[in-house]
């Protein structure tokens, strides 16, 4: 880790991989009008799966969580994000920081995993106002339940 003049150990920002950014306005992903950041990188795979394009980690744009924020503060008038996929608790550092910045800033915040929630770090829920988990299981496919893509899937609001 490089030292500054103090002689003091000085955190490097953690870098994310982005697949994409979608600053036209999304009302499928959350709450609301919301932009939507595409995490890089999946290893769950699941058929039928409509970001396959995120999965292979060695591929996306780095990004310092400082460049996104820049990004998404110039490009999101009403402060609402939505974090997903890939699978964004592969990059969980980066994400927690990326989250924490964001919540200081007021934003309402969608994080999207496909992890079940009792797999999902507790510390998370106190950054983010809502949480999509669960898998993609095609079998179970609805184009009718809110913000996620089959039934198996639950989006929860975590704070009133």
């Amino acid at each position: 880790m490089p030292m500054n003049t103090n002689s003091t150990y000085v955190k490097e920002e953690p870098m994310l991989f982005i697949n994409n950014l979608d600053l036209r306005g999304s009302t499928c992903d959350g709450p609301g009008v919301r932009n939507v950041i595409f995490f890089q990188g999946c290893d769950r795979h699941c058929p039928g799966c409509h970001n396959a394009g995120t999965w292979n980690t060695e591929e996306g744009h780095q990004m310092s969580v400082g460049e996104l924020v820049s990004v998404i503060d110039e490009n999101t008038p009403l402060r609402r994000v939505t974090i997903s996929g890939g699978e964004p608790l592969l990059q969980f550092d980066a994400l927690m920081r990326l989250v924490k910045v964001l919540h200081e800033k007021d934003y309402d915040i969608a994080v999207y995993t496909g992890n079940s929630l009792e797999d999902v770090d507790p510390e998370l829920f106190q950054y983010i106002d809502y949480i999509k988990v669960g898998d993609f299981q095609m079998d179970k496919r609805t184009t009718t339940k809110p913000y996620v893509g089959s039934t198996n899937q639950d989006f929860i609001k975590l704070h009133d």
